[in-house]
């Protein structure tokens, strides 16, 4: 008895133990989470792939990343207790994006291989990516805003952090401007090309700096510990959170196989613009990972972990995803350029300017939130009319 008494660590760590399993299996629980039903979309999208029912392959593949991408967010949450909401936020951003470089990806290799489909999967590839950005800027960050504003009148964030993404985002937008400008200044197709790929591997030197900058140069700018949140305790173990982390990319990344597969039909019999299906729809349900995470720890009074969630995407998506779709296409042949179009260009600017004004004082409320929804409302009617 004595020794038992000795040994209480190891079946108090037992009971840990399994107390985590059952939180592990309870995230995928409908009774615990009710978008987990939306699960049941995920075979649905299957079968009706094998069954080349274009329109309804699409339509549940989005559905049934909704739910995927939750999941990795819960799972990068719990990450983010043990390792700090800095990293937490970056590795949120990571794998959340994962889902737009493979839809992109795939889109690629789909133009490379194709043809027919090649302007048509350029199209969709440069909308998605600049929908990411203005999804992450715009309704992700506002929808956190009005959520946590709702919950907490004030919330305050990191100003430091937020000026420095900001000024990111503006760096990206010279990036994708200037491609355009040298066009309409009488520049052939070639040039935009060779500029574009250059330009590409300058940004993700700057990605690569500015991550040296945050993890380690720095770390103490980004060190946003849940001061404003209180201490809040793991409820998986490192292992399983990495699991599920795992787990549910690898299924976004099959159910965003069956999307591209299936855009083209979706496009022909929904009768919905090419650039609304990419802009909106696309980076929509691809985000879910960033919205429902943002949001839920808005309303936990963590807008740091927020906002390096909802700005940590886009700019990924800007000095990394996008640099690295440019050069995998120019690997592939296929010409994608950092030439995004006028109106997707513009949208982008004024999405970043926007956010910018807003985080300057480094605090938050609901109608802030709502200004950035109402942004994101006029720009998705404006390419639905497209």
């Amino acid at each position: 008895m004595s020794e038992a008494k000795t040994v209480e660590s190891p079946n108090e760590l037992t009971e840990e133990v399994e107390h985590a399993m059952e939180h592990f299996a309870a995230s995928f629980d409908p009774r615990k989470n009710k978008l987990n039903i939306l699960l049941l979309a995920m075979p649905v999208a299957i079968y009706a792939n094998y069954q080349h029912m274009g329109e309804l392959a699409f339509l549940f593949s989005m559905v049934a990343i909704m739910p995927l991408a939750f999941l990795m967010g819960k799972a990068t949450e719990e990450i983010a207790l043990r390792v700090g909401e800095a990293v937490g936020g970056l590795l949120n951003a990571t794998f959340g994006n994962a889902v737009e470089m493979i839809i992109a990806g795939l889109a690629l290799y789909t133009a490379s291989q194709n043809p027919a489909l090649r302007e048509t999967m350029i199209t969709v590839t440069q909308a998605s990516l600049i929908g990411s950005i203005l999804g992450n800027l715009l309704l992700v960050l506002g929808l956190a805003m009005v959520w946590g504003g709702v919950n907490h009148k004030v919330q305050r964030f990191s100003q430091d952090a937020g000026q420095m993404n900001g000024s990111l985002l503006l760096l990206a937008i010279v990036a994708f401007i200037i491609p355009s400008a040298v066009h309409h200044s009488g520049g052939s197709v070639g040039d935009v090309a060779n500029l574009s790929h250059y330009t590409a591997v300058v940004l993700l030197v700057i990605y690569g700096l500015a991550l040296l900058f945050q993890l380690k140069t720095h770390a103490d700018v980004f060190a946003t510990e849940a001061v404003h949140g209180g201490h809040e305790d793991p409820k998986m173990t490192i292992k399983d959170a990495w699991i599920l982390l795992l787990l549910s990319t690898i299924l976004v990344g099959w159910m965003a196989h069956i999307l591209v597969h299936s855009l083209e039909t979706a496009v022909e019999k929904w009768h919905v613009p090419e650039l609304f299906i990419g802009v909106i729809l696309l980076p929509f349900f691809g985000n879910a990972a960033e919205h429902f995470t943002a949001v839920i720890v808005a309303g936990k009074d963590k807008m740091d972990l927020s906002i390096a969630i909802a700005i940590g995407s886009s700019v990924q998506i800007a000095l990394f995803v996008a640099p690295v779709m440019v050069l995998f296409a120019w690997a592939l042949g296929v010409p994608l350029t950092l030439e995004f179009g006028l109106l997707e260009t513009a949208a982008t600017f004024i999405s970043v300017l926007v956010a910018n004004s807003i985080m300057s004082d480094g605090k938050s409320n609901w109608l802030e939130g709502t200004m950035l929804l109402a942004s994101y409302l006029i720009l998705a009617l404006a390419f639905y009319q497209l």
